[in-house]
C-alpha cells in the first residue's frame, strides 16, 4: 500500500510538472487512481491564461481542438515516464475536459510485465438498477454497445468499458477524418444523460473519450463523496 501510494504521488507530480511546462500553468491539483489495468489521473483548476481568454470568447472548440492535439504528441511521452515510475506498460491513453470548471482526466490502459503487485478492480458493478439506467442512456444517445462492463475503482470513481459502440453514419464519419466533429457533437449529449443516473451517490463529473479505430470507448463517473 505504502508504494502504491508513493508511486500515484510520483505520477501526479510527473503530470502536473508536464502540464505546466506545455500549457504554462499546471493543475492546482491531481488525484491519482491505480486499479489494475487502469490508472486515472483526475486534474482540477486546469486552465491556462490564454485558454481563459478564449473561454470568454466562446472559443470552446479551438480549446479542445488544441488540447487534442497536445495530447496527441504527449501521449508518448507519459508512457515511457509511467513506465519509469511505476514499470506501467501502457498501451493506450485517453483525455477529457470540463473547461467550465477547469478540471480534466486522463486514463491510461496498462499492462505490468513484471507481475509486480498493483492494486487491483476493487469490485464490478453488478446492481441491476444502474446497469437497466446506463442501457437506457446509451440507448437515447446511440445504441446499446455489443459489450460494456462497469467497475467501481474507488469510493468516488466509476469505470464503464464499452466496445460495439458506433452507428452506421458514426463509422462513415470516422472513415472520413471527422473525429473531431464526432467529439464536439457526442461528448456534451452523452454528459449530459450520464450526469442523470441515479447512483445513490450524486454524479459529481463525467468524463469520456474513444478509440475510434477500435470501436471502442471509456467513461468515467466522479462521485460527490459521501458524507
Amino acid at each position: 500500500m505504502a508504494r502504491e501510494k508513493m508511486i500515484e504521488k510520483e505520477v501526479g507530480s510527473y503530470i502536473s510538472t508536464l502540464l505546466r511546462e506545455y500549457f504554462g500553468k499546471g493543475p492546482s491539483s491531481v488525484y491519482v487512481t491505480i486499479a489494475d489495468p487502469y490508472i486515472v489521473i483526475h486534474l482540477r483548476g486546469f486552465l491556462a491564461p490564454t485558454e481563459k481568454i478564449l473561454l470568454k470568447q466562446n472559443e470552446t472548440r479551438r480549446i479542445l481542438e488544441t488540447r487534442d492535439i497536445l495530447m496527441n504528441e504527449l501521449r508518448g511521452e507519459i508512457s515511457i515516464e509511467l513506465y519509469k515510475i511505476g514499470d506501467f506498460q501502457v498501451n493506450e491513453i485517453y483525455a477529457d475536459w470540463n473547461l467550465e470548471e477547469k478540471t480534466g482526466l486522463i486514463l491510461g490502459i496498462f499492462d505490468r510485465p513484471t507481475g509486480n503487485p498493483v492494486k487491483g478492480l476493487t469490485k464490478e458493478i453488478k446492481n441491476q438498477k444502474f446497469l437497466r439506467a446506463v442501457k437506457e442512456v446509451f440507448e437515447k444517445v446511440q445504441k446499446v454497445p455489443d459489450n460494456f462492463e462497469i467497475y467501481s475503482l474507488n469510493d468516488r470513481t466509476i469505470l464503464i468499458e464499452r466496445s460495439g459502440i458506433f452507428i452506421h453514419i458514426e463509422i462513415e464519419l470516422i472513415r472520413a477524418g471527422f473525429f473531431e466533429e464526432l467529439k464536439l457533437v457526442k461528448r456534451p449529449l452523452e454528459r449530459k444523460m450520464l450526469e442523470q443516473l441515479e447512483l445513490g451517490q450524486n454524479i459529481r463529473e463525467v468524463f469520456l473519450d474513444w478509440n475510434f479505430d477500435e470501436d471502442k470507448g471509456y467513461i468515467i463517473l466522479i462521485l460527490q463523496p459521501e458524507k
